[in-house]
């Protein structure tokens, strides 16, 4: 049986710290998602609550709604407030491999976890997008 209390040799890194908005409730799902090489990935969405990510291999470009798009390699954590903030871009940076990251979401009940935007909201919520995008 291990020791009670914290181990001498186990380390606790702390990769992101944030305090979400999460909905009465939610459904929490852990998933992986693979992101072919040089691929756009998924069009623009919002999730019906918080996502924590963490890059497994590869790097992606990662853009919300108001910020700069940046790049998130292996071993580097993100995460998105969801609900009405919309997720624009994860594509792979690199077309030699795929990119791979784990989520972990907290979806609204009786909510799909990730909704997408048609056409008609893309551009009437344009001014709502970093301009360098």
């Amino acid at each position: 049986m291990p020791p009670i209390g914290p181990s001498p040799t186990n380390t606790l890194d702390v990769l992101l710290h944030q305090t979400p908005v999460i909905a009465a409730d939610s459904d929490a799902m852990v998933a992986t998602v693979t992101i072919p090489p040089g691929d756009p990935g998924t069009g623009p969405h919002r999730h019906s609550g918080p996502v924590f990510g963490y890059v497994l291999e590869g790097e992606i470009l990662f853009e919300l709604e108001g910020d700069e798009p940046y790049a998130i390699k292996a071993g580097e954590a993100f995460w998105e407030p969801g609900f009405d903030v919309v997720h624009y871009q994860a594509a792979n940076l690199r077309a030699d491999i795929a990119s791979r990251f784990v989520v972990f979401m907290l979806c609204a009940p009786g909510v799909p976890m990730m909704t997408f935007l048609d056409e008609d909201e893309i551009d009437t919520r344009a001014h709502l997008r970093h301009p360098i995008s």
